[in-house]
């Protein structure tokens, strides 16, 4: 039976995975799908990537890595996913999933201009989301927690750009017909978030009581991870 992968391209602070677990096990919960066979592949502990006959789909998750660094395991990951693409195979990429897919696909990620993007923000849907899988019917304008320092700064050629905001014009895209980059973490909760806050703050100086404050949960944005999980479901159900 195929199986959804989900690419864990890295850790979260130690005091978040002590209080909230990791990035694998917010990205289940938000699947938040009892019929899916889900398997974890470690990258960074150099676990083989599975083939492609046996993916239903694939997530690639965040990390706290950085795409230009060219990492062994990130460099084996990016050559991979053009396969992906090619054989349609449901993917979503998260944050540097995001970064790594664009680069992937023929696009340019790199550092933001204006530098860290942090917090609870405001996300922005184009008119050509309404006919998205997984953006349709949500509302026009959502919040989604964010923390990026890099950024899909151009798109691939054939891709589709599905959000926005004010500090990134990549937010989500999509590449054939069910290839999907997403910057903001759809699988974050309003705790996750805040933990983000406070661990970043130690090293970085952030306005972090109003951070913290104009935190909250983000449904809409979470709904992109459950709609994905429905997505390849029904792919297994299909074989």
């Amino acid at each position: 039976m195929k199986k959804l992968f989900i690419i864990k391209a890295g850790t979260t602070f130690k005091n978040t995975v002590s209080n909230y677990g990791d990035f694998e096990d917010w990205v289940i919960e938000k699947l938040d799908n009892e019929n899916l066979d889900i398997k974890i592949i470690d990258v960074q502990a150099k676990e083989a990537l599975p083939p492609l006959e046996d993916c239903a789909g694939v997530i690639i998750t965040g990390s706290h890595s950085m795409v230009t660094d060219e990492e062994p395991w990130s460099v084996e990951l990016e050559k991979w996913i053009p396969s992906l693409v090619e054989n349609e195979i449901a993917l979503l990429g998260i944050c540097y999933g995001h970064q790594l897919m664009a680069k992937a696909l023929g696009g340019v990620s790199s550092y933001h201009k204006d530098g860290m993007e942090i917090g609870t923000v405001e996300i922005e849907l184009e008119e050509k989301a309404k006919e998205d899988s997984l953006f349709n019917n949500l509302p026009k304008n959502f919040k989604a927690h964010t923390i990026h320092s890099q950024t899909a700064l151009t798109l691939p050629k054939n891709a589709i750009r599905l959000a926005f905001n004010k500090h990134d014009s990549n937010h989500a895209f999509r590449v054939g017909k069910n290839a999907w980059g997403v910057q903001f973490h759809p699988e974050y909760s309003k705790n996750v978030m805040n933990s983000y806050i406070k661990e970043v703050s130690k090293a970085k100086v952030l306005p972090t009581e109003k951070l913290l404050k104009e935190t909250e949960e983000t449904p809409n944005a979470n709904l992109i991870l459950k709609r994905f999980g429905e997505l390849v479901a029904k792919e297994v159900n299909n074989d």
